[in-house]
């Protein structure tokens, strides 16, 4: 379980579609369970400052590919804060980034995603995007809005995207239990 609040964003040390290695100071030890992009990976190698993961073919089919940079969070431990939401590190599927505007000291970010994701998003609701807890500030037909503060700029890879980038993207999961719990329920928007 995480937060969506990234705890560092580290550099991709090697990736060769099988086993992740990243540099980090997140002290982490073989077996934990570590957000990477909003992917949660055990770690199965810690030592030099580096972390490594082996990345299943079913992560492989969902999440956008890794690196060169990737958020990180640690996973959350009894008695710390829950400052994002409840994040489980299960990614939904892939959007792009529609557009970009400046919005005073922040940005105004545009996805477009999927049909099957959109149906559990809201406006003024949680979503994940690339391992960050966000807030909906709009929502259309084909996508929805975010709106970025300078901080999660600063530290989190979303200050580097482009129209065009693919990133991950997880729902609220309080939204899929509500629709398996009561039958026949099925959300629109």
């Amino acid at each position: 379980m995480f937060t969506g609040i990234v705890s560092e964003r580290a550099r991709v040390a090697s990736f060769d579609g099988g086993r992740l290695v990243v540099e980090t100071a997140i002290p982490a030890e073989i077996g934990d369970s570590v957000s990477v992009d909003g992917v949660c990976l055990t770690v199965t190698g810690a030592q030099d400052g580096q972390l490594a993961f082996d990345v299943m073919v079913e992560t492989l089919r969902r999440a956008k590919p890794f690196g060169p940079e990737v958020n990180l969070e640690g996973a959350l431990r009894a008695g710390e804060p829950l400052g994002g939401h409840y994040v489980q590190g299960h990614v939904d599927a892939t959007g792009a980034v529609r557009s970009i505007e400046a919005e005073g000291d922040g940005k105004l970010v545009w996805f477009e995603a999927p049909e099957d994701v959109l149906r559990y998003v809201v406006e003024k609701g949680s979503i994940t995007v690339d391992g960050v807890s966000l807030t909906v500030a709009a929502l259309d037909d084909g996508g929805f809005a975010v709106a970025l503060v300078q901080h999660t700029l600063e530290v989190t890879t979303l200050g580097g995207l482009e129209p065009g980038d693919a990133v991950n993207l997880e729902v609220d999961v309080l939204a899929k239990y509500v629709e398996r719990l009561l039958p026949g329920l099925r959300f629109s928007r």
